[in-house]
């Protein structure tokens, strides 16, 4: 179903490993919801640092181009912050150390809505978006009990309730935006991340063929869809 988020929903917070995975999986939707007056958060995991098709590149080279690309895909998307955890880039792994950097994290923005990659999606090659996607749900859960990481209500961090999870990247999708009117924002945002664009012409062909296919589905011109879960009690 089409789905259009409540007032109350200020907040939302978009985890994922690498710049521009969120601009390719729903940035659509993120433009959406800024031009709604929403504070959208990005948290990137890693800064991107094994990018390259170089041999040559420096890893910390990498990083900082990424960073900076991913800053300005995310003015032009309007969001309220972009950070990084800065672990490395093809080494993500499930951990309760990792958890707890997320956890903190949500805690400190204390998102309505979490989005992040649907880690159970059937042959997900990346080990990267499996993770990150296994960790923030994992988190998402550590957020919400006060036992959880006792020490970051030291710092201020007091437990949260995230009311909602919406996953991208999903093959049991029961959620869709229309994003007809955000198609061409996130085609600009996504033009941010010069190291990556390769063939343009050809990369923004394949994501309009995708966010149409998308939309025949629902009778609209481009759609994005998630896997929305429901935090209850």
């Amino acid at each position: 179903m089409s789905h259009a988020l409540p007032p109350a929903f200020t907040d939302i917070l978009v985890v994922q490993a690498h710049p521009d995975d969120a601009e390719h999986g729903m940035a659509g939707t993120v433009a959406r919801w800024t031009r709604e007056g929403r504070r959208v958060h990005y948290l990137l995991c890693t800064s991107g640092d094994k990018g390259s098709a170089d041999p040559h590149a420096r890893p910390s080279d990498v990083a900082r181009q990424r960073e900076a690309e991913q800053r300005e895909a995310g003015r032009r998307l309007g969001l309220a912050s972009v950070q990084f955890l800065g672990r490395p880039d093809g080494e993500l792994e499930v951990s309760l150390a990792f958890r707890a950097e997320v956890t903190a994290v949500i805690r400190a923005v204390r998102p309505q809505l979490v989005a992040t990659f649907d880690p159970w999606r059937p042959y997900q090659l990346h080990p990267d978006h499996r993770a990150v996607g296994q960790v923030t749900l994992d988190a998402v859960i550590a957020a919400r009990d006060p036992l959880y990481y006792p020490e970051q209500r030291r710092d201020g961090l007091e437990a949260y309730r995230v009311r909602e999870v919406w996953l991208w990247s999903t093959d049991q999708p029961d959620v869709w935006i229309d994003i007809t009117d955000t198609l061409e924002l996130k085609l600009h945002a996504l033009q941010a991340h010069v190291s990556q664009l390769g063939d343009w012409t050809a990369r923004a062909e394949r994501i309009r063929e995708r966010a149409r296919a998308v939309g025949s589905r629902y009778g609209v011109a481009y759609a994005e869809e998630f896997k929305r879960l429901v935090l209850l009690g």
